[in-house]
């Protein structure tokens, strides 16, 4: 039994509770420095496959799985015994000291770190009652006792100090609530056409949930992008991304719009709808050998400040000979390109000098082959599968052609593709953090009791009246302040002061400051 209460007195001490907190944070580097399986499951297979060995070896201590393993959460959950346990008591004495009076004067007032013994005119009983209207008046906590008085002052430095560990267990209470509870996701969408999407998981580009979270707690609704609008300085600064969404809320929700900005998220019933960045996405009308007319638009992906952009076409269904298979088709074709929202004044240039479209070029490349997207592998919608032109089964056919919207690019094969213009794209990021109110008031908690902790200090004085040799009253002081107070013996003096005022009329017996 006496080793359980040893163990909880440690477990339950502040140092115990610093070194878990230290833990904790060197315990959280890993997932900072590696991707993560439940945000970027792709970056996790891709650090595996091109890291065999250290990266099996990782996946086995839960290097890619941090915030969820057993020795992160057995951290966690120490923590959280270790503080609570060490708030709850002093929480509760904190209280009794609140409520109670301050302690009896001690026996020796000399003694004390700073003493003092000065003379009054005025009887015991009066100078008692008038010192003791004295120090109310000054905010001093004032307890009677016969012929003394206690007075203490300064306990909200206690209570800022109590709230800041409690802010700070609310703080891992909401990074707990929004790690087993929350999820996030985020897709592209591109203005003017039909990729709204709803909240299902397979509609997210990409997406992660929580701990304690599945598909099937995903609220419903639904979101499109009507339109949008971005502002430029003349250096290239974005001024403003503003883009107008169509979107329901709820099953049975009516259809609503709203304008989305940077910093002025959609609000729905269980998330919120985030605008994360912008670009373009070039539109390119294929006409096959055959005469098949296909039309696609892709998102490409920004390389700069200015725009410049990099992504492809692809058109899966090209090609197809009158009676043939498309599953069987070994010629579809995709464009590899660069889009540059304004051309560059240097013909050699490469980089978009502008992120508006004030000269818009497209440099594209043309492929014909075998896209391998029945191979059952993953495949990036935003590149192409560097194996697959290794290997052979996708060959180049065409280079470097560049377009002006309108333009149009005859292939050695007869066919042709048109760049018919180009639609703007956002990125949304949909998230769900059931913590993130109980981390926002923790926070300010957390920052206000720091600031009364660290301004507040708290000092104690005892007044013991006696009579005087030839009447009036001969009265003992003494101070001691229950932290680091440097001005504490210029507080004591105005208190001595308050029974005899530096004047011809003050007598003092004896002023002294020793040390402790």
């Amino acid at each position: 039994m006496s080793t359980v209460r040893n163990f909880w007195r440690s477990l339950t001490s502040m140092r115990i509770a610093l070194i878990l907190l230290l833990l904790l944070a060197v315990a959280a580097i890993p997932g900072s420095v590696l991707p993560q399986r439940p945000v970027n499951p792709e970056a996790v297979r891709a650090y595996i496959s091109a890291n065999p060995g250290r990266g099996a070896f990782y996946d086995r201590l839960y290097l890619f799985d941090v915030y969820s393993s057993p020795w992160f959460s057995a951290i966690y959950l120490l923590l959280f015994v270790s503080l609570i346990g060490c708030l709850v008591p002093r929480l509760r004495h904190h209280l009794r000291n609140m409520i109670g009076s301050p302690p009896p004067a001690p026996s020796r007032l000399d003694r004390l770190p700073h003493s003092s013994v000065v003379s009054s005119e005025a009887a015991p009983e009066e100078a008692l009652a008038d010192l003791r209207t004295k120090l109310r008046k000054g905010r001093w906590r004032v307890a009677r006792r016969g012929d003394t008085l206690s007075a203490e002052k300064g306990y909200l430095k206690e209570s800022g100090n109590l709230v800041f560990h409690f802010a700070l267990l609310a703080l891992l209470i909401g990074l707990a609530a929004g790690s087993w509870y929350g999820w996030h996701g985020n897709r592209i969408l591109v203005a003017g056409t039909d990729s709204g999407f709803c909240d299902t998981l397979s509609q997210y580009d990409e997406y992660g949930l929580g701990a304690r979270t599945t598909g099937s707690d995903l609220p419903p609704f639904c979101v499109t992008l009507d339109d949008f609008h971005a502002d430029y300085l003349a250096n290239g600064q974005p001024v403003q991304y503003s883009g107008s969404v169509s979107y329901v809320d709820g099953i049975d929700g009516k259809p609503k719009t709203w304008r989305l900005e940077v910093n002025h998220p959609l609000r729905l019933d269980g998330a919120n709808v985030y605008l994360l960045g912008h670009g373009y996405a070039p539109i390119l009308r294929y006409t096959d050998r055959y005469g098949v007319v296909q039309t696609a638009a892709a998102p490409f992906l920004p390389e700069d400040a200015a725009l410049t952009s990099v992504g492809v076409v692809k058109f899966l269904d090209a090609n197809v000979p009158p009676g043939g298979s498309a599953r069987d088709n070994a010629n579809q074709m995709a464009f590899s390109g660069v889009y540059l929202p304004t051309m560059p004044a240097d013909a050699d240039g490469t980089l978009s000098a502008y992120p508006a479209e004030r000269d818009p070029g497209l440099v594209l490349v043309a492929y014909e082959g075998n896209l391998g997207l029945d191979s059952g592998f993953p495949q990036s919608v935003y590149s192409l599968d560097h194996s697959q032109i290794a290997s052979g089964q996708l060959r180049e056919v065409a280079r470097n052609k560049v377009m002006k919207p309108g333009d149009s690019w005859k292939l050695p094969d007869g066919s042709t593709v048109e760049f018919v213009g180009t639609k703007q794209w956002i990125t949304v990021s949909v998230r769900h953090d059931p913590g993130e109110k109980i981390v926002l008031v923790g926070a300010v908690a957390l920052l206000v009791g720091l600031m009364v902790s660290l301004s507040g200090r708290r000092r104690r004085i005892w007044v013991r009246v006696r009579p005087g040799t030839h009447g009036g009253s001969l009265i003992s002081l003494g101070g001691l302040p229950r932290s680091d107070y440097p001005g504490f013996a210029d507080e004591f003096a105005r208190v001595a002061d308050l029974i005899s005022p530096h004047d011809d009329a003050r007598q003092p017996v004896a002023v002294g400051e020793k040390g402790p």
